[in-house]
């Protein structure tokens, strides 16, 4: 056994232990066997158990690889033969030979690399908590493997294969919810939900984070895959279509266009081996993935690694909930069920009967090792195909476009490149820069622009990101209504950052190529110095610890301009990161309005401004968040740090994680405000802004049911909590509302608006994740530092009317002619033209702020992140310093929009 440690870069190696006699069985040291009604081991348990294999066995090494966002030490464990895992680091550079081939590596010796080498396959469990099964499986495939050599299947596997087993990718997660349930096991709670996120703070969005790798745990997985660059990686859940016991590969339409066809060709083999293998041990009820589940959105944890060459999945298996025991009968199935009919993607349907965490972890295992057998089996194929299909994407760019991609420094927010690029680093791209002009297809291009060339082994994770997203009109019957993207239909980084990307039509010269200087100096970011999760800047990056990502700056902070206060611009994020140091360090804040704009256009952007530091102060705050700010008279009003509240409720929502992880990252003050503290009442006395994330209104007035969970996570804020967040603005306070919480305030503080997209069926109009455009007045302060035209994330988003007894400002509307799509998929544009997307509505002596988007969606949305801040900073010093913008373009109101065949281009 070897026990590796990574610590500030530094491989410390232990010496090997002796091989005890004895290999511990799972019971021996759970006290209870994998599997066991009413049992969940926590990851501490886990860890236990494989510290003492690794004790134990020389086919086990058990990984130091980080820490938790909560803190706790993290470990992962290579099984394998105990000459494999002698010979492991060879083995990690063949696997990085063929993932990254240079131009000299020929067919013939790309082959005799394969024979040489091992499969490298990434198995993980844990990663959604309350799918308690798999991190349970983990700990049984191990000691399966460590001593079933005796049959020739796990042989194989152990000569051929080398498992990174990943035996809880969320530890936090597992103990949180193995916690959760002992503590009400024998209770008439004890299959109730959690309330709280299985993750710090984004819960089941853990497995989409896989490209922003905004999330610890997100950074240290992608870290450990690059790395050691697996051909296969699979991720368990625990979510199956009922009744099937299992959902296996192959995937629904539609898939990701940018994927080499090799990828999918082997994971469609692993789950008709998959198929085959639990057919053989009597395991009925495995589906295959013919609808649902579809592989567009690249963000998944598990998929964010196809564009890379990696064969990589996740399955679906059948739950009820936690460790608990249920039985089913013929009628707990869908009626089209209930016949057992044998279907082509369902041959062997499941009859009901008892359902436990027992079945789920064997149905588990057989997955699992159904997956190591063809790793095995094809070996030398699998690891040649890595090397085929980086190839031939290397190929594809270098003969074909796009050649490159061009970024330049100059940007409205300089930063928000510098966030984009570095994310790319750390997944494994080259990135170059210019060390003087160029200019290629008749674009000129400045000294210390970035290049992504795109003749590189991952040049179509980068295609992925940065092109628009057209998704196919899929239909579930003719003139039907749309099928639905499983996630989200677009997601173009460089909409999203509002970064300008320039693509690259023609062969890059000689020329061009000799002035892009390597930025690249490791395409591995594990022996690099630090730790991967001291990121430092907002929100929640840096990346100093990677070779490359750290090499990634952006220009140095200048400040311009005499007098005593700092002006900041709002179009650049880090300016609140400012903004809150400035506070911490007894600064003063003032905020400067801009002017509305005339003819119907939006008008010019307001500005924050810095006073009450010293110059120097004033000079570390620019340097430190690299600003392009300026020096001028305090003029505006002044502005006190608003107090804030974020409603948490204990129904856990995600969108209230995401917005809570943003705010953290930028430093901004808030408190978490609970259900009981909304109806204590007297809300004005301790906020001045409330926000309410994107949740539906049951889950922030109803909460859970009474008698569903413990008492006193039940029921939400209730009428009486409705009544106090009315007398909380009537008196002066402001609240926020993101998306669909939109909804709730308009119908229970029965505002002067309405969302005109609620009844429309969804065969007309269907907009589930998608980057539109709209129309913005940057004189609004919750606007402030945005493009007249901008780029927006919506999703179930509302759309607003404004009837008669309206007061207050439209912030952004859709334009009143034309499809408002940029990327992704929105059907019915006929239904939100000329109507507003955000509305500042005057209530008694404060405001609602009522958002019809997702500024903040996953932590994605850089270019918006300003309308998040702006909106919590939007207190009554603000807020009165709103120029009137009537001349701004006005949703229709109810009188003007009497008859559906004059609401098309009527927004005046």
């Amino acid at each position: 056994m070897r026990v590796l440690t990574f610590v500030a870069g530094a491989c410390l190696l232990a010496l090997p232990a002796p091989v005890a006699a004895q290999i511990p069985t799972p019971e021996s040291v759970l006290g209870y066997p994998v599997g066991a009604d009413f049992e969940l081991a926590n990851y501490e348990q886990s860890l236990e158990y494989f510290e003492r294999l690794a004790a134990a066995s020389d086919r086990v090494e058990l990984l130091e690889i980080g820490e938790t966002s909560f803190g706790r030490p993290w470990y992962l464990a290579l099984i394998s033969s105990a000459e494999n895992l002698r010979n492991s680091e060879r083995y990690r550079e063949i696997a990085h030979r063929l993932a990254y081939p240079s131009d000299d590596l020929t067919a013939s010796d790309a082959r005799a690399l394969a024979e040489e080498g091992k499969a490298i396959v990434h198995i993980d469990g844990g990663l959604h908590a309350t799918e308690v099964a798999h991190a349970q499986h983990t700990i049984q495939l191990a000691y399966d493997l460590v001593t079933g050599d005796a049959d020739p299947e796990i042989a194989a596997i152990l000569d051929n294969v080398i498992l990174v087993l990943w035996f809880s990718i969320n530890p936090d997660g597992q103990t949180m919810v193995s916690d959760w349930y002992y503590e009400n096991l024998g209770t008439p709670f004890e299959v109730s939900g959690t309330p709280f996120l299985y993750q710090k703070y984004i819960g089941h969005d853990n497995n989409r984070d896989g490209y922003m790798i905004n999330q610890i745990e997100s950074r240290v997985v992608t870290r450990i895959d690059r790395h050691w660059e697996p051909q296969i990686i699979y991720n368990h859940h625990q979510t199956a279509p009922f009744p099937a016991r299992i959902w296996i590969p192959p995937f629904a339409e539609p898939i990701s266009p940018n994927v080499h066809p090799l990828m999918w060709r082997t994971v469609n083999l692993i789950g008709m081996a998959m198929a085959q293998a639990l057919e053989e041990r009597g395991q009925k009820g495995a589906m295959h993935m013919g609808s649902g589940f579809d592989n567009w959105y690249p963000g998944f944890l598990d998929h964010a690694n196809n564009f890379h060459n990696v064969a990589s999945f996740l399955t679906e298996t059948g739950l009820y909930r936690y460790a608990t025991p249920h039985f089913y009968t013929i009628n707990d199935f869908p009626r089209g069920q209930r016949e057992l009919r044998p279907q082509s993607l369902y041959a062997s349907p499941w009859p009901g009967g008892w359902w436990r965490i027992k079945d789920a972890v064997d149905y588990m295992l057989t997955a699992s090792v159904s997956v190591l057998d063809v790793a095995a089996k094809y070996k030398n194929d699998i690891l040649f195909n890595r090397f085929q299909a980086a190839r031939a994407v290397i190929e594809q760019y270098r003969t074909g476009p796009p050649y490159a991609y061009f970024i330049a420094q100059d940007q409205r927010d300089p930063v928000a490149a510098v966030e984009m690029l570095r994310r790319l680093a750390f997944n494994g791209i080259g990135v170059r820069q210019l060390s003087g002009a160029v200019t290629v297809d008749g674009v000129s291009h400045a000294a210390g622009s970035w290049v992504i060339p795109m003749d590189q082994a991952n040049a179509n994770f980068v295609r992925q990101l940065f092109s628009v997203q057209d998704y196919p009109d899929l239909r579930e019957y003719p003139e039907g209504p749309p099928e639905q993207p499983y996630d989200v239909s677009g997601w173009t980084l460089p909409y999203q950052f509002d970064v300008r990307v320039v693509e690259a039509r023609t062969p890059l010269s000689d020329e061009v190529r000799t002035a892009m200087a390597e930025v690249r100096s490791d395409p591995l970011p594990w022996n690099a110095p630090g730790d991967a999760q001291t990121w430092d800047t907002p929100p929640g990056v840096g990346f100093d610890s990677h070779p490359v990502a750290r090499a990634i700056v952006p220009p140095a902070g200048v400040v311009t301009g005499g007098g005593g206060a700092l002006l900041l611009d709002p179009a650049q994020n880090n300016s609140y990161k400012a903004l809150a140091e400035a506070w911490r360090n007894g600064g003063s804040v003032r905020f400067q309005p801009g002017a509305a704009g005339e003819e119907g256009a939006g008008g010019s952007s307001g500005r924050w401004i810095v006073t009450g530091l010293s110059g120097n102060a004033q000079n570390s705050l620019v340097s430190k968040y690299a600003l392009r700010a300026s020096r001028g008279g305090s003029a505006g009003a002044a502005v006190s740090q608003p107090r804030v509240g974020l409603y948490r409720p204990w129904n856990a929502s995600m969108d209230e994680g995401w917005t809570r992880w943003l705010l953290e990252m930028y430093g901004l003050a808030f408190t978490s405000l609970y259900s009981a503290d909304v109806r204590a009442g007297d809300l004005g006395s301790r906020y001045d802004v409330i926000l309410l994330a994107d949740m539906r209104a049951g889950q922030i007035v109803n909460g859970s049911a009474n008698g569903s969970v413990p008492p006193r996570y039940a029921g939400g804020i209730g009428p009486e909590g409705v009544r106090e967040l009315d007398a909380f603005v009537r008196s002066g306070g402001t609240l926020v509302t993101i998306n669909r919480s939109s909804n709730f305030v308009i119908d229970e503080l029965h505002l002067p608006v309405e969302n005109v997209i609620e009844d429309v069926p969804r065969d007309e109009y269907f907009a589930g994740g998608a980057i539109v455009e709209l129309l913005v007045d940057p004189s609004q302060p919750v606007m402030s530092g945005m493009s007249a035209r901008s780029k927006v994330f919506v999703g179930g988003s509302p759309v607003f009317k404004t009837t008669e007894d309206f007061e207050g400002h439209v912030l952004a509307k859709y334009s009143e002619n034309g499809s408002p799509l940029l990327s992704g998929y929105f059907l019915g544009e006929q239904h939100v033209q000329g109507y507003a997307a955000a509305l500042d509505v005057e209530y008694g002596d404060g405001r609602v702020v009522l958002l019809g988007m997702k500024p903040q969606w996953r932590g994605q949305p850089f270019g918006t992140f300003k309308v998040l801040f702006n909106a919590a900073l939007y207190a009554r010093e603000v807020a009165a310093q709103a120029p009137d913008n009537d001349d701004f373009w006005t949703a229709p109101t109810e009188d003007e929009d009497e008859d559906e065949s004059d609401h098309e281009g009527n927004g005046n």
